[in-house]
C-alpha cells in the first residue's frame, strides 16, 4: 500500500482556512489501475463517510472497485486525520491538504468541486458553500468590507 499526498495551491485574497467541509465532502478523482495502467474516463468520489470491507474482511476502505481491463481489486482510503485547511500563509504554495491511502490504484488527477469552506481573513465570516470547479471564487465579506476570493486553484499528487 502506498500514500498519496493531495498537494493544494491558490491565491487567497481575504480569506484563510479553506477546508472540505463535511464527512460527505466528495474527492474527485481520476484513478490509474497500478496493474494494467488503465485510466477511466470518468471521474470517480471517494468520502470519508463511505466505507467498503475488503476481502478478508481485515478491514476497510473508501471505495473498493475492480478494474474493468485485468480485474483486478483496488482500493483507495481516505486518511481522516491528515485533511488541512489551506490558510492565508499558505498562499500562492503547495500545501498537502489530504493524503490518500491505495492498494494497486494511484490517483492521477483531481477535480475540486463544491463543498468546499473558508472564512475571512480579518473578518472571520464564515463562507460555507464554495465551488472551486472553475479554479476560481469570488464574493464579498460585508463586515470588513472587501472583495474576497480564491484564485488559480491547481494541485499535484506526491508520494508520502
Amino acid at each position: 500500500m502506498v500514500k498519496f499526498g493531495l498537494q493544494f495551491k491558490a491565491t487567497l485574497e481575504n480569506v484563510t482556512n479553506v477546508r472540505p467541509l463535511g464527512d460527505d465532502f466528495r474527492w474527485f478523482l481520476k484513478l490509474k489501475c497500478g496493474n494494467c495502467g488503465e485510466i477511466p474516463d470518468k471521474w470517480q468520489y471517494v468520502t470519508l463517510e463511505e466505507s467498503v470491507p475488503l476481502k478478508g474482511g481485515r478491514s476497510s476502505a473508501s471505495m473498493v472497485q475492480k478494474c474493468k481491463l485485468c480485474a483486478r481489486e483496488n482500493s483507495i482510503d481516505i486518511l481522516g486525520d491528515t485533511i488541512k485547511p489551506y490558510n492565508v500563509e499558505d498562499s500562492e504554495s503547495f500545501k498537502t491538504m489530504v493524503q490518500f491511502e491505495c492498494r494497486g490504484l494511484e490517483p492521477i488527477d483531481f477535480q475540486p468541486q463544491a463543498g468546499f469552506a473558508a472564512q475571512g481573513a480579518e473578518s472571520g465570516t464564515q463562507f460555507p458553500e464554495i465551488n472551486l470547479q472553475e479554479k476560481d471564487w469570488t464574493d464579498y465579506d460585508e463586515k470588513v468590507k472587501e472583495s474576497v476570493g480564491i484564485y488559480e486553484v491547481t494541485h499535484k499528487f506526491i508520494k508520502c
